[in-house]
């Protein structure tokens, strides 16, 4: 009886040790079921182009206002500035493109969607500077994931909401990054040189690798940590029995 309980408790420690979440995609609307390279990427998108969970098309609709990925209008309270929403497409191609957000993936009961994202550390900078080119933008809303008018097929402030400004609806960096889409992004004060923190969009080697490789690897301590506890605690007792 003994063995058998370490031999089941070890074999769900190897189990959880062996999922591999540094090379995977979200199961979620548009994005594709394994990651693998896509060398037409468009624009934004391109830097995902050597390991993308997102195909051409949806990289070339991440740029459109209305686009079909969501219908989803950044107009909703008058024309979005280009520099602001320059952050709205770079964090749609990270949502969309990204293979390396497995450690921050999480399971949902919603119609479009299987998994989401939640508590991803960005970096300080891309909140800074995101905040910083939107702060005199309006909108209605803090979280823009629910609670639209959705009647006419696209996105509309409910009724009863008004369009304020964007310093009156976020007054910092941290709490436009954290509200903004129902905490899928944590904010940090890691720099993009850290290692620590994700990055929306990058230049040459995809950097988030490393990133999401600490994480898994610090969950992979904490896990063996966890197992190495449990199976002292089943084999004391075990003894006590025997």
């Amino acid at each position: 009886m003994r063995v058998a309980v370490l031999v089941l408790l070890l074999s769900i420690s190897r189990g959880s040790l062996s999922q591999d979440k540094l090379n995977m995609c979200m199961d979620a609307k548009h994005h594709k079921v394994k990651p693998g390279p896509e060398g037409k990427l468009y624009l934004q998108c391109a830097p995902w182009r050597d390991n993308a969970c997102c195909t051409a098309n949806t990289s070339v609709e991440a740029h459109d206002d209305n686009s079909y990925l969501y219908n989803f209008n950044w107009n909703h309270c008058g024309g979005m500035s280009p520099k602001c929403k320059k952050h709205f497409v770079q964090d749609t191609c990270f949502y969309e493109c990204s293979p390396h957000l497995g450690p921050w993936i999480q399971a949902v009961d919603q119609s479009w969607r299987k998994e989401r994202i939640l508590n991803v550390p960005l970096c300080m900078e891309d909140c800074h500077e995101w905040w910083e080119d939107c702060k005199d933008e309006v909108t209605c809303k803090a979280n823009w994931h629910k609670g639209w008018d959705w009647s006419s097929g696209i996105n509309q402030c409910p009724k009863g909401s008004k369009c304020r400004k964007w310093t009156d609806v976020y007054p910092t960096p941290k709490s436009m990054c954290e509200q903004i889409w129902s905490q899928s992004y944590l904010y940090t004060t890691h720099s993009k040189t850290s290692g620590r923190c994700m990055q929306l969009w990058f230049t040459g080697p995809n950097p988030n690798t490393k990133v999401a490789e600490y994480y898994i690897n610090g969950a992979r301590r904490q896990s063996s940590f966890s197992v190495a506890s449990l199976l002292l605690l089943a084999t004391s007792s075990l003894s006590a029995l025997i």
